[in-house]
């Protein structure tokens, strides 16, 4: 794409060389919109509307007029990204397209049934998801680029948050912060080797061909890829834990079992599927050894006791117990402070912890500690004792400076960068040559000035 002096006779042998190529199809090519130098077919549109009811987004308006105004944003996007030299990484888009695919087996059921359900090969459907995210990855690099120059001050935001209406002030609900200290009960040896002689047992059967692993995964193991075998689909080194990574990524025989492997989810054995340069297909079978009950009892009783020491003030804080006693690794070198993965602070919406969390802050006033309780790990699904203390109730809200600076921060911001990314949006259409031919002009655009007058 070039800029607007050397547009129009470019353009022209675009459409020209269009038409030529389609017309030795024997199919004529509809050119409904040109960008600089660049055409978009009535095909493009028609795809692009086709994949968008594939995956289920919805269009706000006519398709005719929102799809084909959304690639001319994207060409403009792009060749900026052009200008600007914006590389990706490809193993980023990789790992990206992998779980995107990975997502679809495990919903569709198989890769067969993905095929069946985009009518399109495979690597077809993965190669579409790889320009599409390595598109979306540039775009973004260019936005952020737009608006790194960008610095708030407080007076900005007191200014932006004073001009709002009274109906766009949002309102905040109930939101607590909370500490917490953890135990994992000690699981007795005996369930440790009854596992890993299952495993044994396991392995043996794949490995002498009296049994497939993959069948094997769907009756025992505890992993949810055992639904589908155990496959987990292409994965980086760095998206698996390092205990797996270090195993799987030295095997080599698809036809054999690795040895067991300890992570923090439990006991694994491994088959290889495919590697694909720094990526590796496996697939598993998990045991997860489990807590007795006299050994979760003893956990309660061992925090119940730290419990009435806080409680009491003898010895110990619980800042302390969180520091030498507490087993969670997300917390204990924050003093038990839990942190809202979702917004990156330490206040929580109730519906936003752990449900036996909330269960049990639901009843504490500020400053009280829990009596001790069980909880699940959802990562590790296994059960854990805790105790939490209530730090801070902050009571539902319409947002106010005071108790919401960041929350008002980060609207101001977004609504900067917005604006910022709309004043370059509007003088890159103003600054390139765009057509819209006949029967597509008809249309209510989000963006003035794509209609020139000729």
């Amino acid at each position: 794409m070039k800029l607007k002096t050397a547009f129009i006779s470019a353009a022209a042998l675009a459409v020209t060389a269009a038409v030529a190529v389609a017309q030795n199809n024997n199919i004529i090519e509809e050119v409904a919109w040109i960008i600089g130098d660049e055409p978009i077919y009535k095909s493009e549109i028609e795809q692009a509307y086709q994949d968008m009811q594939n995956d289920r987004i919805p269009v706000e308006g006519d398709p005719y007029c929102v799809i084909p105004e959304q690639i001319a944003i994207e060409r403009l996007f792009l060749h900026q990204a052009d200008m600007d030299t914006v590389e990706v990484t490809e193993s980023m888009v990789s790992s990206q397209v992998d779980a995107q695919m990975n997502f679809l087996v495990t919903n569709l059921g198989s890769r067969e049934k993905v095929e069946q359900y985009f009518r399109k090969p495979f690597a077809e459907i993965r190669e579409y998801y790889s320009t599409n995210m390595r598109n979306r990855f540039r775009i973004n690099q260019v936005k952020q680029s737009l608006t790194k120059s960008l610095k708030v001050t407080p007076s900005q935001v007191r200014r932006y948050f004073d001009a709002l209406p009274a109906d766009s002030i949002p309102f905040v609900p109930l939101q607590v912060e909370v500490q917490i200290v953890s135990l994992y009960p000690a699981i007795p040896r005996e369930e440790i080797d009854d596992v890993k002689a299952r495993l044994r047992d396991y392995a043996e059967r794949v490995n002498s061909g009296q049994s497939d692993f993959s069948t094997l995964a769907i009756l025992y193991s505890e992993a949810p890829e055992a639904v589908r075998g155990g496959e987990i689909g292409f994965m980086g080194r760095g998206q698996l834990v390092p205990e797996y990574a270090a195993v799987a990524f030295n095997l080599n025989d698809p036809k054999k079992v690795s040895k067991i492997v300890e992570t923090e989810y439990g006991f694994h054995i491994i088959q290889l599927i495919e590697k694909r340069g720094d990526r590796i297909n496996t697939r598993h079978i998990l045991l997860r050894p489990k807590v007795a009950d006299k050994d979760l009892a003893d956990a309660i009783s061992r925090l119940d006791s730290v419990r009435t020491d806080i409680v009491d003030n003898k010895r110990i804080t619980f800042e302390e117990a969180a520091r030498y006693i507490s087993q969670d690794k997300d917390t204990k070198n924050s003093n038990g402070v839990m942190v809202n993965s979702e917004t990156g602070t330490t206040r929580f919406e109730m519906s936003q912890l752990p449900q036996e969390v909330a269960a049990v802050v639901g009843r504490l006033e500020e400053g009280q500690v829990s009596a001790p309780f069980v909880m699940r790990d959802p990562r590790k699904e296994r059960e854990s004792v805790a105790i939490v203390k209530l730090t801070r109730r902050i009571d539902a809200h319409q947002a106010n400076l005071g108790d919401d600076f960041q929350q008002i921060k980060s609207m101001y911001e977004e609504s900067a960068k917005q604006k910022m990314i709309e004043d370059w949006l509007a003088n890159k259409i103003r600054d390139t040559y765009i057509r819209i031919e006949d029967g597509w002009r008809g249309c209510d655009f989000k963006q003035e000035g794509w209609i020139k007058s000729r």
